[in-house]
This record gives C-alpha cells, sequence and structure tokens, in this order.
C-alpha cells in the first residue's frame, strides 16, 4: 500500500490501523510505503504507466475520476458489498460515470471561527445551522467588525494560500451564490456556468473583500483569528484543537453564509483505492472491508480527529456522537458538503480556477478571469475527448 505522508496525528492512525488489520487475520498482510504529498500523483501516474502500481494507494477524491478514466483504478461495486458501499457518506465515496472507485473513513467541513465575546459586543445574532447568516446579514456583521476598529480586519478568507485551498473554500461559496464550476449534467459544458452573470456577480463580490478592506489581499499566515489580527477566520474543521486551545470557551464555530442558494461547502478528502495492477483483489477487498468498518472508521476518527464518513460510526465517538463538542462539524458535512465535479477534468479546472482567483482578488475583470479559465478547460475537455462524457454534436452550416 502506498499513502501520502499527513500529519503525525494521521499518519500514526494509519499505521495503527494497518496493524490492527495485519492482526485480525492471517491470509494478508499489508506493507505501507509512506511517500511525500509534493512528488505522490506523479509517482503513481509514473507508476501506473510502468504497470508497478501497488495494490492499494490512497487518492484525494477529486483526482479518483482521472485516475478511474485512465484506468489505473478498478471499481469497486462487486468488489465491496454494497451494503457497505450504500452506507457510507456521499463525500465518503469517490465516483466516475456511476461507478464508485474510492472509499475515505473522513471528512472535513468548513465554518466560519470567531468569538463569542464578540458577537455579544457588535449585537447579531448567533447563526445555526437552521438558520445561517444571509450575504446581506454577512456584510452587516462585517461592517460592525469594521466600526469597532479592533481588528486589522474583520474577515479571512485565506487568501495567500496557494494549494488546493482556493477551489476547496471558494467554489461552494460559489455554487451559493447560483454559479458553478461546470454542468454536472454532462461534464463537458463550462462555458456560460464558470462565467455565468452569477459567477461574475460572485467575482465582484470577492474583489471587494479586497478593496473596502474586509480581508487582507497578502495575510503573512493563517492565524489572524489566534492572534487578534482578524475577527472572523473562515477555515477547515482540522484547525478547531488550534482554535479551542487558544480561545478556550469563547470559541464559536459558525455555519457557512447563505448567499442565495443554501450554504454550502467542500466535501470529500483523501480515500482508498484498489489499482488495476493488483494481483490480489481479495486481500485488497479484505483490507478495505476492514477500514470502512463501523469501529474502524470510528478508531480513525478519535486518532485523526477527523469526522466519521459513517453515520454509525459517529456514536461511538466523544466528539462526534449527537452530544459531542464538535458534532456541529459532522452536521456541517451532512447537510451543506458538495463534491468537487466528478470529472477527470477537475485538475484542469482547479488549476484554471485558482489562477481566475487569484486574478480577481488582483483586480482583474472577473468577466475576463472566468473567461480565460472557461477557454482553457474547454480546450483540455476537447483534446481530451471529453474526458469519457460524450461531447456535443457540432452542427454544421451548409
Amino acid at each position: 500500500m502506498w499513502r501520502h505522508l499527513a500529519n503525525i496525528r494521521e499518519m500514526k492512525a494509519s499505521a495503527m490501523a494497518v496493524e490492527r488489520f495485519n492482526q485480525s487475520q492471517h491470509r494478508w498482510k499489508i506493507v505501507q510505503e509512506n511517500i511525500p504529498e509534493a512528488s505522490y500523483t506523479q509517482l503513481i501516474t509514473a507508476a501506473a504507466k510502468a504497470e508497478q502500481l501497488p495494490c492499494v494507494i490512497d487518492l484525494d477524491q477529486p483526482l479518483v475520476p482521472n485516475f478511474a478514466w485512465n484506468q489505473f483504478l478498478r471499481p469497486l461495486d462487486g468488489l465491496i458489498d454494497a451494503r457497505i458501499l450504500d452506507a457510507l457518506n456521499s463525500s465518503g465515496k469517490g465516483t466516475y460515470q456511476g461507478k464508485t472507485y474510492s472509499v475515505g473513513q473522513f471528512d472535513a467541513a468548513l465554518a466560519l471561527f470567531t468569538r463569542k465575546s464578540l458577537l455579544k459586543k457588535i449585537g447579531v445574532r448567533t447563526p445555526t445551522l437552521t438558520h445561517p447568516w444571509s450575504k446581506d446579514e454577512f456584510m452587516e456583521v462585517l461592517d460592525k467588525i469594521k466600526a469597532t476598529r479592533t481588528y486589522q480586519y474583520p474577515f479571512d478568507i485565506r487568501s495567500n494560500d496557494m494549494t488546493e485551498w482556493l477551489p476547496y473554500a471558494l467554489s461552494p461559496m460559489m455554487l451559493s451564490w447560483g454559479a458553478d464550476l461546470i454542468n454536472r449534467n454532462n461534464y463537458v459544458e463550462v462555458n456560460g456556468i464558470l462565467n455565468s452573470p452569477k459567477a461574475i456577480e460572485f467575482g465582484h463580490w470577492l474583489y471587494s473583500l479586497v478593496t473596502n478592506h474586509y480581508i487582507e489581499r497578502h495575510p503573512a499566515d493563517d492565524k489572524g483569528l489566534l492572534t487578534g489580527r482578524v475577527a472572523i477566520q473562515y477555515h477547515g474543521s482540522w484547525a478547531v484543537g488550534e482554535f479551542e486551545r487558544v480561545l478556550g470557551d469563547d470559541l464559536a464555530i459558525l455555519p457557512v453564509p447563505d448567499f442565495g442558494h443554501g450554504p454550502v461547502i467542500g466535501g470529500g478528502s483523501w480515500q482508498w483505492a484498489v489499482t488495476t495492477d493488483c494481483p490480489y483483489p481479495e486481500g485488497a477487498k479484505a483490507f478495505l472491508t476492514h477500514m470502512v468498518s463501523t469501529k474502524e472508521i470510528a478508531t480513525v476518527s478519535i486518532s485523526a480527529n477527523a469526522i466519521p464518513t459513517l453515520p454509525a460510526a459517529t456514536s461511538l465517538t466523544q466528539d462526534f456522537a449527537p452530544n459531542g463538542k464538535w458534532r456541529i462539524f459532522y452536521e456541517f458535512s451532512a447537510r451543506f458538503a458538495k463534491v468537487r465535479p466528478e470529472t477527470p477534468a477537475y485538475a484542469v479546472i482547479s488549476s484554471s480556477y485558482k489562477k481566475a482567483i487569484n486574478a480577481i482578488l488582483d483586480g482583474e475583470d472577473p468577466q475576463i478571469a472566468l473567461d480565460y479559465a472557461v477557454d482553457n478547460i474547454e480546450a483540455a475537455i476537447e483534446h481530451n475527448k471529453g474526458y469519457g462524457f460524450p461531447l456535443p454534436v457540432k452542427s454544421s452550416t451548409p
């Protein structure tokens, strides 16, 4: 098995899970090899072309369709019990063209983090799962924070992050606004979707956060809430431990705003897949079945402090159980999560969207930035003959 190097807690949890599997039976033995994330995807691609992939690999969920399209992965339908696959949350599976190719033990959730005392000070209501802030309410909150002159900036979206963060964190906001990255009914149409009037409107709003000094364009780090530099931090559930250590009982964990089409957050994390090179599919089946069992998902959730992808596993944890202190993250994930477009084109969608968002934040006209992204994505889709999805028939003029 190959897996990417992650944080210490996650790596320890993974190693212990492998050890539990190896000790639970004597027919199969999993040998785990850890690979730096920076070179991980390239190494898998090279090994796949040389037909030297190991039996099991972990993959970031958005990349699963591309690996499935390239026939690097074996479908799990028919290999893993259908009842097991059906029980997992939608963000706990990676699919392509209706087939499941990966299963995940955990997910993360995006949220707004701030201080309870601040909300009380500025006299605003605390948003809830069923009644989050509207766009207008949210902007009113930011204005009230500015009026206190207590913080350098009212809000932080980690706009200086050059990783997958911007597509993962900002495209859900755009979805809530009423736009999307691609037409999810056919996965080949981008024009009129990513550069739709709603998407352009979202881009203008995003730039207004910079020009009106609601956010810092190039923050030095993502510690603004902890240092008192910013009032509200847009971040992931993985950061809650540090927030709690610093803010204690004053920490407020809030749902993302509803920008008009319901609250939306990103879904899908690293997941397990079986490669087509695997000569021991029965062994891979046994291992993946073990990894997504209720007890194992709960155990890994506790070890890695991550949201379980199996509803039944939450009751076996302290933090994500119905009355647990981090239950709110499970609810965010279950109610608001939407996976990134399940198409092999996602890599080019992600990179093109990232460039467009950075250009918009730097002052480029959203229409121009998003039109460029559309052209780039559609060119890749056409070049790759739809990535397995049928391209529209071009009409010919007589």
